[in-house]
């Protein structure tokens, strides 16, 4: 289990870098649309610079959280899996690698051995599973 729990933790770790490089870029962007409309105030320019700004923002700080909660899963931290776990649920909206990410974050998760890796109480009547 402890394979599949690195695994996972390193899995969170790059899914988090995509999403603060996907919010850069987006803030690029918005930089890069506000120099062009800078000499024509046009409101269809200015609104979609704020939403550039906006996904930038959303993507950054999604990744940065992605990528402390992998922190968290590679040093076994206590919060680490109920984290990951509460992340599984959106990311199972985002086709096709969020969605392979959070059904694996479930499978790896919940059970009796992830559990005790990360010191939370064993499940009454669960079984242990063996280590893979």
């Amino acid at each position: 289990m402890r394979l599949h729990l690195d695994l996972l933790a390193w899995l969170y770790g790059i899914w988090g870098g995509f999403g603060v490089l996907v919010g850069a870029s987006l803030a690029i962007l918005a930089v890069g649309t506000r120099l062009a409309i800078a000499d024509r105030a046009r409101p269809a320019g200015a609104a979609t610079m704020r939403v550039f700004v906006l996904f930038a923002l959303a993507f950054a700080v999604g990744g940065a959280i992605t990528l402390l909660v992998g922190h968290w899963l590679r040093r076994r931290h206590r919060i680490g899996r109920p984290s990951a776990l509460a992340l599984a649920v959106p990311n199972l909206l985002l086709v096709p690698f969020g969605t392979a990410l959070g059904v694996y974050t479930f499978w790896a998760l919940l059970n009796d051995d992830a559990r005790r890796e990360f010191g939370a109480p064993k499940l009454p009547g669960g079984h242990i599973e063996s280590e893979v």
